[in-house]
């Protein structure tokens, strides 16, 4: 037949490749590039191979803050370690925070407040949209929570009119000095926060087991966050206390991952 037929392939047409094609263990084709890393000493060798670098990228985690306020440090070691819980699960977060005190040096001083761990950064209003999750955690003032953390609740009146925080899950965890001072009213004063930014409550309920139930010691922490009995303040967090904050840790994680899935 005449040229343009379409019946005789050209001369100079390559033939496709088939099945048949040479390939590595990996079903590649062995003419292609191998990635590889280029040292030093071959960076002034002439090659026709081309040079493929291979970046490994860091794996974004979920990011929970633990944002709190202490006076005497009760509050701050629920907060460390309800961080380990978060940390323990995977791919997900936890950092610490302080809200900004309000008490002037010379007061601190004569209340025989520690200094701050300055480890632990203050937070501003305008970070907390990076949150996937929040954990506040405060003392309580006559059941409800501290001034300190009011204070801070009330400089994110920009993020409420902008609805910057609605549908984030938030969850609380107090401290107080007798056992009917306030270990649920102040984390249940606490939701008016929460549901005028729109944000999710999340409690903890009775997930701790057989934790919630023990009766044979002063225990803080109920249904609706970890908690710690401080007393006159000489009194430190107990283990079980401790656990069940780090247990929250682990639970708020875990509801984190599931709604970002």
């Amino acid at each position: 037949m005449g040229k343009g037929a379409g019946c005789v392939p050209s001369k100079k047409k390559v033939p496709p490749v088939t099945d048949d094609t040479p390939r590595n263990d990996t079903g590649a084709s062995r003419n292609t590039p191998i990635p590889v890393e280029e040292s030093a000493d071959d960076a002034d060798v002439n090659t026709s191979t081309p040079i493929q670098e291979t970046v490994s990228q860091p794996i974004a985690k979920f990011k929970i803050f633990i944002v709190f306020y202490s006076m005497y440090g009760h509050v701050e070691g629920l907060a460390k370690r309800m961080k380990k819980g978060v940390d323990g699960v995977d791919g997900v977060e936890g950092v610490l925070y302080r809200v900004p005190e309000t008490l002037p040096i010379q007061v601190l001083e004569q209340m025989r407040a520690p200094p701050k761990d300055e480890g632990i950064p203050e937070i501003t209003a305008a970070e907390l949209p990076e949150a996937d999750g929040l954990l506040f955690g405060f003392p309580t003032r006559y059941g409800c929570m501290a001034a300190q953390m009011k204070a801070f609740f009330d400089s994110t009146g920009q993020l409420w009119k902008e609805q910057k925080l609605a549908g984030k899950p938030a969850g609380f965890f107090v401290s107080t000095g007798t056992q009917g001072g306030g270990q649920e009213t102040t984390a249940w004063t606490a939701i008016t926060q929460l549901a005028h930014h729109g944000m999710l409550f999340v409690p903890i309920g009775y997930t701790f087991g057989a934790g919630m139930f023990k009766m044979d010691s002063i225990r803080g922490g109920s249904p609706y966050g970890a908690g710690v009995f401080a007393g006159d303040g000489s009194r430190e967090p107990s283990e079980t206390e401790l656990a069940l904050a780090e247990h929250q840790g682990k639970y708020m994680a875990a509801v984190v991952k599931r709604l970002q899935s």
